[in-house]
């Protein structure tokens, strides 16, 4: 089923004196899958829990395909949802685990054994959950979430706990329904290499603001551009690099910076008359790029 478009505007959430939601804005299209990233408490749970109807809004507007989760006729069957551990009854198979919920969304058992075999369950469809691993029960809670073929899927921390091979197969999965069904997905994570292989996009959030919206491929570039300069002129640097809009750390004999690469610094030091002894090139890590953006501090100076 074609996915619709996920749309948050200015969504604000204050529990008691503490703003967990701040002013945040992003977008998710169909077809690709979007990570949803920040560290614990950053408001993901909070954001997407007003997305979903669950949490109301102090200020702003949550909607998929333009309409708020509440106004949509046949939810289960535009948008499935994953936002905490599911809980499976031992005793019950798979099958039957399915069967529970299929009247809730107007499923039929053939449907059920469908969807356990999409997710690769269906050679498992009778076994008791109770002797499923983590794996199979992240499967079986994926298999609920796809019960009623919905287009937009909402996925809260789904790698948690996952083996090496379950977050492989999970990996597959999701871009299989983004790119080759066309579904909305979004993923939210606290751990950047969980999802960095699995998602097209990210949406990063820290203290409940946005701090990055792109392609992945433009934090990988992030990631790419660290330069350290050897220099005399630590402070013309630091003019020079304030001037350019560019991170730096002051070092030892000199600086870091980020955000250019070493052609880019040579030449506006060159075009400054400031002296330099050495410059080279490092790469920088996605997940130092992801802490850097999400350092609380980064917050308090942008203030």
């Amino acid at each position: 089923m074609q996915g619709s478009a996920i749309q948050i505007s200015g969504l604000t959430k204050n529990f008691g004196g503490v703003r967990a939601v701040d002013t945040l804005s992003f977008s998710v299209e169909p077809g690709v899958v979007t990570g949803f990233l920040g560290p614990n408490g950053a408001g993901k749970t909070t954001t997407l829990r007003m997305l979903l109807g669950l949490v109301e809004a102090d200020a702003g507007t949550a909607t998929i395909g333009g309409h708020k989760y509440v106004d949509i006729e046949r939810p289960a069957s535009t948008v499935g949802a994953a936002l905490e551990a599911a809980s499976f009854h031992p005793g019950r198979t798979a099958l039957d685990h399915l069967r529970v919920h299929a009247p809730l969304v107007g499923v039929s058992d053939k449907t059920c054994g469908e969807v356990l075999d999409h997710v690769g369950l269906g050679a498992a469809a009778d076994r008791k959950v109770g002797g499923f691993s983590l794996g199979m029960r992240q499967r079986l809670g994926l298999a609920t979430t796809l019960l009623g073929d919905p287009g937009v899927l909402v996925l809260d921390e789904p790698a948690n706990g996952l083996d090496p091979e379950g977050i492989v197969w999970l990996r597959g999965f999701l871009r299989h329904l983004a790119h080759d069904e066309g579904r909305t997905v979004l993923v939210s994570s606290h751990v950047l290499g969980e999802v960095q292989a699995t998602v097209d996009n990210v949406v990063v959030i820290a203290g409940g603001r946005l701090v990055h919206e792109s392609p992945l491929e433009e934090l990988v570039a992030m990631a790419a551009s660290k330069v350290k300069v050897v220099t005399p002129d630590a402070d013309g640097f630091v003019r020079l690099a304030q001037e350019r809009g560019w991170e730096f750390e002051t070092v030892s004999g000199g600086l870091t910076v980020m955000g250019a690469s070493p052609a880019e610094v040579g030449a506006a030091a060159h075009a400054e008359h400031l002296e330099i002894h050495g410059l080279a090139g490092e790469g920088m890590g996605l997940e130092e790029v992801f802490l850097r953006l999400t350092d609380p501090r980064r917050g308090e100076e942008a203030a």
